[in-house]
């Protein structure tokens, strides 16, 4: 795919931007900033870093201004992983195919490390070399995405709906916070990086909420169908904690009929676009077909 050799660069460009961002494990408190580093470094797909390069290079906006605000989604992402894996919420003891950051120091340094990356991702934007108008924008496209309105307010549904039957509008709205936002996020941060107009917006808005469910939809399919070992995570946890999932709510061959039509609306959204969309196109190819 033409497009992996500018992933492989990007995630080196965030992983230096990241490795920068994070405090240095013996600068005192020390078991924090170990902590902190363990939720972010040495794993993960970055996928959400690269949709913000991707976003950025459609719209044309210049690399090195893209490593601040991928770092930030990143960051704000993996806070949200380790507050999810948290006993008082999913309870997981396995994350990126390492123990989870309360499995591997403490529940309180857990808590604390996930508000401690939450607030350097405002940090990283705020202190970027981007224009002052930019930046706001930035700010308050993540905060958006990361609280109430967004990521927050799609876990308390999710743990409000544990142990009870959703409709599929219900689940449909509460993944749209839990997982699109940030998802949208990205999008965005990359495609206001590259000064994109209303319309292109718009549109790239309605690509990632396609690729947010899709996101979702395959997430659930291998809840059920892939081992611990191949998600990096406990498989089975949906149905061990009684949730509404697509499968469950479509049937495996619903929620896989339910993802190819995902497939057709994202490629529709940016046949517009041309090659300039060739990488976002990837990534929502890879998203469609992770773990096949």
């Amino acid at each position: 795919m033409g497009s992996e050799p500018a992933f492989a660069r990007w995630a080196r460009r965030v992983e230096l931007t990241l490795e920068a961002a994070l405090p240095a494990p013996d600068l005192a408190p020390q078991r924090l900033h170990a902590a902190m580093r363990h939720a972010v470094l040495g794993g993960g797909k970055r996928m959400r870093p690269l949709l913000v390069y991707a976003a950025g290079t459609l719209t044309g906006a210049d690399e090195a201004a893209l490593d601040a605000p991928a770092a930030a989604v990143e960051l704000i992402h993996a806070y949200s992983l380790v507050h999810d894996d948290l006993p008082a919420m999913d309870d997981d003891a396995m994350r990126r195919g390492r123990p989870t950051v309360h499995v591997a120091f403490d529940e309180a340094t857990a808590i604390l490390a996930g508000d401690a990356l939450q607030t350097r991702a405002f940090e990283v934007l705020a202190d970027s070399d981007a224009d002052p108008a930019l930046r706001v924008a930035w700010l308050r496209a993540l905060a958006t995405a990361s609280g109430a309105a967004g990521m927050c307010g799609g876990q308390a549904l999710d743990i409000d709906a544990t142990g009870q039957q959703q409709s599929l509008s219900a689940l449909q709205h509460m993944h749209a916070l839990k997982t699109g936002a940030l998802i949208r996020a990205s999008v965005r941060l990359g495609a206001l990086a590259g000064g994109a107009d209303a319309d292109t917006l718009q549109r790239l808005d309605r690509f990632a909420d396609a690729l947010g469910l899709a996101f979702q939809v395959r997430d659930d399919i291998l809840d059920v169908e892939a081992s611990s070992e191949t998600l990096g995570k406990t498989a089975g946890k949906d149905a061990a904690q009684d949730k509404s999932t697509y499968p469950a709510l479509l049937g495996m061959d619903g929620a896989k009929a339910r993802l190819d039509e995902l497939a057709v609306q994202m490629r529709d959204l940016l046949a517009p676009f041309g090659e300039r969309a060739n990488a976002l196109a990837a990534l929502g190819e890879l998203t469609v077909r992770r773990g096949h």
